[in-house]
């Protein structure tokens, strides 16, 4: 089974050594992209949301986070800082002016609200070190792209230059609303960068999330590198410690041929690559992912190794 940051997390929580799943995580990389246990490139940094972990307290997340190499924890708002500055721990994307999900910028009845929000969170933020404050666009609620667009304009624009002031930078975040946010405007990345066109601010831009964008618009490495400079941040998600990761019932693709497993979930696919890559068990699964149902990733599979 792919181990995830949640089981990771978790496993450490429960006393598995760290170097447990370093090592866990290795016997599925080629040999020649191994690094030796605690060496890291340092080019990447990770973070998780902590509302995936609201079962741990906020100092049980931070502690075991550091431990793993994590650099900060996302969505989190004033009150734990301080618990985040304990830790030595960044707040990459923190929260606490918007209203919620539903009610955000693309409607003015909320704007002399979030007005008021993000204008007193903006210094806060700056005041703490931190950079990234997310906002959300709200739902359609009939209102058609252009409209909302618009009402966006009309609701951000007003904060921009004391976002530029105080070098912190609005970020909207894309979710998709065909399955868990229904009605949400900014479900495009299109709608997201022709709203951070209109404002022409480096201090707006956009949270990508590849669980939701991959869900409503498909091609995410394409849509990422076309659109990077609008870009802030980025969201992954995979599945809950529920989900059985090595299950399959339906379509599914390893970025090669679409393949089809059978009623017992079973099926085989043959690709070929060279061997000189493949050292004992190492490599021995691929990661798998539902075409129809992409809330399930990664999902894996073992590989029968066959010299022809």
């Amino acid at each position: 089974m792919y181990p995830n940051r949640r089981t990771v997390i978790k496993n450490v929580l429960a006393g598995t050594a760290a170097a447990g799943a370093v090592g866990a995580l290795s016997s599925f990389m080629p040999a020649e992209n191994q690094m030796e246990a605690g060496e890291l490139k340092n080019n990447i940094n990770h973070s998780v949301c902590r509302w995936c972990y609201n079962d741990l307290s906020l100092d049980q997340l931070c502690a075991t986070a550091k431990s793993i190499g994590l650099k900060g924890i996302d969505l989190v708002g004033p009150k734990d800082w301080p618990t985040l500055k304990k830790y030595d721990l960044d707040s990459p994307m923190c929260n606490g002016a918007e209203i919620n999900l539903t009610d955000g910028f693309n409607d003015p009845q909320y704007h002399a609200t979030l007005q008021k929000n993000y204008a007193a969170m903006i210094p806060l933020v700056a005041q703490a070190g931190y950079k990234n404050l997310i906002c959300f666009s709200g739902s359609r609620r009939g209102k058609d792209d252009e409209t909302g667009l618009a009402n966006c304009v009309q609701g951000l624009q007003p904060l921009l230059e004391l976002a530029a002031k105080h070098k912190v930078v609005l970020v909207m975040e894309l979710l998709n609303s065909k399955i868990d946010h229904k009605d949400y405007q900014c479900d495009r990345t299109a709608w997201g960068v022709a709203l951070a066109k209109k404002l022409g601010s480096e201090n707006f831009k956009l949270l990508f999330d590849i669980y939701h964008m991959q869900i409503d618009e498909g091609d995410v490495i394409r849509t990422i590198t076309d659109n990077h400079a609008y870009i802030a941040h980025y969201h992954a998600f995979g599945p809950d410690s529920s989900t059985d990761p090595c299950a399959s019932n339906g379509p599914v693709s390893v970025g090669f041929p679409n393949f089809m497993a059978d009623a017992s979930g079973n099926a085989s696919v043959t690709l070929k690559t060279d061997m000189s890559k493949i050292e004992g068990d190492k490599g021995a699964y691929i990661n798998v992912h539902y075409a129809s149902d992409p809330s399930v990733v990664p999902i894996c599979a073992p590989v029968k190794l066959v010299k022809s």
